[in-house]
């Protein structure tokens, strides 16, 4: 009846309660469910995920695309047994045309979340189809003389968008009277794609905070280093729908809304006495460890939703949280390479450009939508004590046709129509289109809320108990004591590769340059793990974060207050796997690079696999020495040895050195000995060069001087002695790691 030929997917995936259920008077708090004492099994993890089974390929008139989808339930220590609030729908034949398709994405919110957004994916689409399908029957009946009867039907941008906000608030009105659950304090955001494949458009709606993203080509670049600028930027196609957008605070003042923040509520936070905020910076004034500033109505502590629209939540209606849509109508060129959709909890902790970056690497949308939830996943375990429900579509564009945008079809209100096969310019065709048929420009990134980069309040609060508990502090002595030389090993340009997928989305690594990242690749520790490792133990104090290169392991977590009576680790709450083949190189405990804290989950290996660490010290050192490297490169530019290189070549080399300390009276070389290593004196550093021992022949080194310069050349022993004449650092260069970088023999 609605038009849909093919239902390809509906489901239900997961999200967080953004609502605050204290509608007045408020409830009596409910008692905890009893604990699950035994661990998840096999079955019990997967039935967490519903994805797709493999990624499917499709044409959409001037369209090829493939593309997955998977939503994972989250994890709520207080309710193991919490449904998964997210729905999603996939429609091929969208309207009954094979050229177009619908995506959609609800994410739930309240006692009723589940719901909500199961409501909407059963009668949102169905809905948008009544009232394209309407349109387009009018459009039929002024079908000039001459004009096939069947000759499609296509309809200008504005009355797309008119009609798909008829949709919505049909489907708002709908969820307010339906008898089978109540949405006065439950609702679902709501991001869909109307995909118009005739015309190689798109057609975006949001009402909330989920979003949709795309990924396009830059076009001055080539394909990127290890870790540099991707090669695909990723640019906005909605915008949330927060308290952070000052055109939304707005609005919802005008409705008698207050805009305040939980702590703020409780009377935790002061309350600024002037009301226009224009330069208050939200993200970082309100939003202390995931404390996000509300909506609440004037007499009373609710509803306190953290979005400024939604599908249903009929009592913050009355405070301007209502469903109409923000909508975006954009044509598809070559350059767009990637669209997803996905609920909130994947950009908490990660940004557009990381999402889009970690798609990117992927052959198969399939595994792409894994290694996104496997982030965002891993992220929220990391800074809360629980985990969002994550729901993702991600579309790749395989091709765009431009010559389908000329085929045969007939426009609402057409001026003049060309003949059959007629071949018409873009000026003319938009002629002949009634209505605002131009392109929406891009998408604002103002008001967009921030990245999470530190911990919740009650994660906080469990660390410091935890720290607590502990009977003595096992953090290590302090990095003057930690020698990074010793970490450092050479990488393959394979292995520096993999490492770099792995570190790419993460927030930690977004701005350090490239000799600190090829620093970084050079402290990475190689470790072989069996099977049954136990990686991290919850409650011990973290020193590393590690990438999985290959192999499965388990994330466990003993609940709060409980005692792991079968030292099983407690609860499986989630799985890593790592593979070279796919691309899937996961990573944990990327807070040990911050500072020392307990560990607030265990990771045992369920299979033999291999892992990269990184040590919090050698990170800091990383980061600290960016002065000293910048001063080694300036020496290394005056050597004569170097003077053919470029900049860029220069940073490569020094960022491949190692620096090592070595005690008054050491020998550092000595002449006529096997050697490999070329030095440069490093800041305070004080050697005796000794040209030959039978002539005696000597002076001093100081800082930025340099020896061993022979076996770059060739030799193969050195041809003098060099000794510290006091404690003196010096930077080293293997010429097996010059020749890896330059591709020598």
């Amino acid at each position: 009846f609605f038009g849909f030929n093919e239902i390809v997917a509906m489901g239900c995936g997961a999200s967080t309660p953004a609502q605050v259920e204290t509608k007045p008077p408020p409830p009596k708090m409910e008692a905890k469910p009893k604990p699950v004492e035994e661990p998840m099994t096999r079955a019990e993890i997967e039935s967490r995920i519903d994805a797709i089974k493999e990624s499917r390929s499709a044409i959409f008139g001037g369209l090829r695309v493939r593309y997955a989808y998977l939503s994972q339930r989250g994890y709520y220590p207080e309710d193991v047994n919490k449904p998964n609030q997210d729905a999603y729908s996939i429609a091929h034949n969208f309207c009954n045309e094979p050229t177009d398709a619908f995506f959609g994405i609800y994410d739930g919110h309240g006692r009723d979340g589940d719901k909500c957004s199961g409501f909407a994916r059963e009668n949102l689409p169905p809905l948008v189809a009544k009232h394209i399908k309407r349109a387009k029957s009018q459009q039929a009946k002024t079908r000039p003389n001459g004009v096939p009867p069947n000759m499609p039907v296509e309809l200008s941008k504005e009355i797309i968008q008119t009609s798909s906000n008829k949709a919505h608030l049909d489907c708002n009105m709908a969820m307010h009277t339906e008898k089978s659950f109540d949405d006065s304090l439950s609702g679902t955001t709501s991001i869909s794609v109307y995909l118009h494949g005739r015309r190689n458009r798109i057609t975006i709606c949001n009402v909330g905070d989920s979003r949709a993203v795309l990924g396009q080509k830059r076009r001055e670049s080539g394909t990127p280093s290890n870790g540099g600028t991707s090669s695909i930027r990723a640019l906005p196609l909605s915008r949330d729908q927060t308290p952070y957008r000052k055109d939304e605070r707005a609005r919802v003042r005008a409705c008698g809304a207050r805009i305040l923040s939980l702590d703020q509520i409780e009377g935790l936070e002061p309350i600024p006495e002037d009301d226009d905020d224009d330069d208050l910076e939200l993200g970082e004034e309100l939003d202390e460890g995931g404390d996000p500033p509300r909506v609440w109505s004037p007499h009373g502590d609710y509803p306190g939703t953290a979005f400024t629209r939604s599908l249903g939540d009929a009592i913050a209606e009355e405070l301007g949280v209502d469903g109409k849509p923000e909508m975006v109508t954009r044509e598809l060129t070559k350059d767009d390479q990637i669209i997803v959709l996905a609920s909130d909890g994947v950009f908490e902790f990660l940004t557009n450009q990381s999402v889009i970056d970690i798609c990117a690497k992927f052959v198969d949308p399939l595994e792409a939508c894994r290694a996104v939830v496997a982030e965002s996943y891993e992220l929220w375990l990391q800074y809360e004590l629980r985990t969002d429900d994550i729901t993702i579509i991600c579309i790749f564009i395989d091709n765009v046709d431009d010559r389908n945008k000329h085929a045969d079809y007939i426009s609402l209100s057409q001026k003049e129509f060309p003949g059959a096969n007629s071949v018409i310019s873009e000026e003319e065709e938009e002629s002949f289109i009634a209505g605002d048929d131009t392109i929406d420009d891009m998408v604002s990134t103002e008001g967009l809320k921030p990245v999470r980069t530190s911990l919740s309040k009650e994660k906080s609060k469990q660390l410091e108990k935890m720290k607590t508990k502990m009977a003595t502090d096992r953090e290590m002595s302090g990095m003057e004591n930690f020698d990074i030389a010793k970490l450092f090993t050479a990488k393959t340009s394979d292995e520096k590769s993999r490492i770099a997928e792995a570190i790419r989305a993460s927030v930690m690594f977004q701005n350090i340059t490239d000799a600190q990242r090829e620093m970084i690749y050079g402290v990475m520790e190689p470790i072989k793990v069996k099977k049954g490792t136990w990686i991290i133990r919850q409650g011990t104090v973290g020193d590393r974060f590690y990438i999985v290169d290959t192999g499965r392991f388990e994330v466990r977590i003993v609940p709060e207050g409980e005692e792991d009576k079968n030292k099983s680790g407690g609860n499986v709450v989630h799985v890593y796997e790592g593979s070279r083949e796919r691309h899937a190189h996961p990573s944990f405990g990327e807070l040990a690079l911050m500072y020392s804290a307990p560990r607030a989950a265990s990771i045992i290996a369920q299979t033999d696999g291999h892992l990269w660490a990184l040590h919090r010290y050698a990170f800091k050192q990383v980061l600290a020495q960016k002065s000293e490297r910048k001063e080694l490169i300036n020496n290394l530019r005056r050597i004569d040895f170097f003077r053919t290189l470029d900049y860029d070549e220069i940073e490569r080399i020094a960022a491949e050195m190692a620096e090592t300390t070595y005690r008054r009276g050491e020998t550092i070389v000595e002449e006529g000995e096997p050697g490999e290593l070329f030095y440069v004196v490093g800041q305070g550093g004080h050697c005796e060069y000794i040209h030959g021992v039978k002539q005696g022949l000597t002076e001093e080194l100081r800082a930025g001087d340099y020896f061993g310069e022979e076996v770059l050349a060739g030799e193969d022993t050195y041809m003098s002695t060099v000794v510290a004449l006091a404690n003196t650092s010096c930077w080293k260069l293997n010429k097996r790691t010059l020749r890896s970088i330059f591709g020598g023999d």
